[in-house]
């Protein structure tokens, strides 16, 4: 494959000496430079697709001095990203950049000749502009399938209208938007990726924009405002990661979703809620994941499985889980039990991960207790990798690594890695003292 670079400079030498040529000459031999030249031109059309789809947006145009016949293959792209690598606008003054911003998508729209597929605006100097509002509306009298709009600067921007008519769209993805859409919102009936970042909707809005995309296969929710209760209706829904500050969290129909990344990100004291009653969250929340298979529980969310009662196992196991991270404080006994219950229930376990989070609180029991309860009736018969990060080489912490080295038969190895260099040399001495339920087991320590 050709370099585009060398191939520009061969075409502009073309461009700049063929027309100073004043005698006509009789007809020559293609040289070896102009052969190149005419393959550069007559490649075929996938080909060139093929070649532009992996160029900036800026370095697409640039392919228009290659040919005559590459002057505007660049017009018909598919797929328009304005970031700051296609779109470089440097100026002290924000007005200069709005305006030349607003004047190179303008321009590339106007000429812009094929059906737009994926359109991604996402400048580190925009700001949202009424400008957008007209993008907007010329993309949703197409056939739009992908959608991404971030605004790094100001306020929430409020989507306008015509979004919520893009019915062909298949990925959204808002960062710093307002959502609320008019009240003849349907919901979106193609669309299977949801990404939402920073953005502020009603607690309404929200329930309806998830239930009413009834193709959604994948939700990614972070730092929201305006709703704290997540209600998830999604009856294809496979991948769910959210991140923020929330009070609950139902599924109501989502017993597809497999992969589950949840992070709590305030330590609220739901271990004192009394509406919980003789029930607690594990069960409420494991109950409608019949198929999950890798879990992710960070921050603080653990804290709020671990409110109300925690049960020995889970009525129904975790048959499929074989990937599981926790965001663990040990000296927490309910955050222990939880975790345990969690361990017990998965049976197909294969990876553990566990990150230490370290808080000034005093167990009411002995964690070893805990541990002892029901070990010898529950190996983790399949668990190969552990990785334990963020400990400090407390009792407790301790206590834990050595259960799990205790339980788990066929572990290949583990790795520790403790916070700090403090007392490293101790901790190796007590890790290395452990009996290893397996053989094979390998432990390794990794300076911090």
């Amino acid at each position: 494959m050709y370099d585009m670079y060398a191939v520009t400079n061969i075409v502009n030498d073309f461009v700049f000496i063929l027309p100073f040529q004043k005698r006509r000459e009789p007809p020559k031999v293609p040289c070896k430079m102009e052969m190149e030249v005419d393959k550069i031109s007559n490649l075929p059309g996938h080909i060139t697709d093929k070649i532009l789809s992996h160029l900036s947006l800026r370095d697409a145009v640039r392919t228009s001095v290659l040919s005559r016949k590459w002057r505007y293959k660049w017009d018909s792209l598919p797929y328009l990203v304005f970031d700051n690598q296609s779109v470089l606008v440097s100026s002290p003054d924000q007005t200069v950049i709005k305006s030349k911003l607003v004047n190179i998508v303008d321009h590339v729209l106007l000429l812009h000749s094929g059906p737009i597929e994926k359109f991604k605006l996402s400048h580190r100097d925009l700001q949202g502009v009424n400008d957008i509002d007209r993008w907007i509306l010329f993309l949703s009298r197409g056939s739009l399938k992908e959608f991404v709009l971030e605004i790094w600067k100001g306020h929430r921007y409020k989507l306008p209208s015509s979004l919520y008519c893009c019915q062909n769209l298949i990925h959204l993805e808002l960062f710093n938007c307002l959502v609320k859409p008019p009240p003849t919102f349907n919901g979106f009936r193609s669309l299977k990726s949801l990404d939402l970042q920073h953005i502020t909707a009603d607690q309404d809005v929200f329930e309806y924009l998830i239930s009413s995309c009834l193709l959604l296969e994948r939700l990614t929710l972070m730092n929201f405002e305006g709703f704290t209760q997540l209600n998830i209706h999604a009856p294809n829904l496979l991948f769910f990661d959210v991140g923020g500050v929330f009070e609950d969290i139902n599924f109501g129909n989502a017993s597809h979703l497999a992969i589950v990344s949840i992070g709590l990100y305030v330590n609220a004291g739901y271990d004192k809620n009394p509406a919980l009653g003789n029930t607690g969250n594990m069960i409420k929340f494991f109950a409608p994941l019949p198929h999950i298979q890798r879990l992710e529980v960070q921050s603080f969310f653990l804290k709020y499985l671990a409110a109300g009662k925690v049960p020995e196992r889970l009525p129904t196991p975790c048959i499929e889980l074989n990937y599981l991270s926790i965001r663990i404080n040990f000296n927490d006994r309910e955050e222990s039990l939880a975790a345990l219950c969690l361990l017990r229930s998965s049976p197909n376990l294969q990876e553990l991960e566990m990150l230490a989070r370290p808080e000034e609180q005093t167990a009411v029991r002995p964690v070893a207790n805990i541990l002892e309860e029901g070990s010898e009736k529950c190996p983790f018969n399949q668990l190969r990798l552990v990785k334990i990060a963020g400990i400090s080489g407390g009792s407790r912490e301790l206590n834990f690594i050595n259960f799990l080295l205790a339980n788990s038969p066929a572990l290949e190895m583990m790795t520790v890695k403790p916070a700090s260099t403090n007392g490293g040399w101790e901790l190796l001495k007590e890790l290395l003292r452990f009996r290893r339920a397996s053989v094979q087991a390998e432990i390794i320590y990794l300076d911090p």
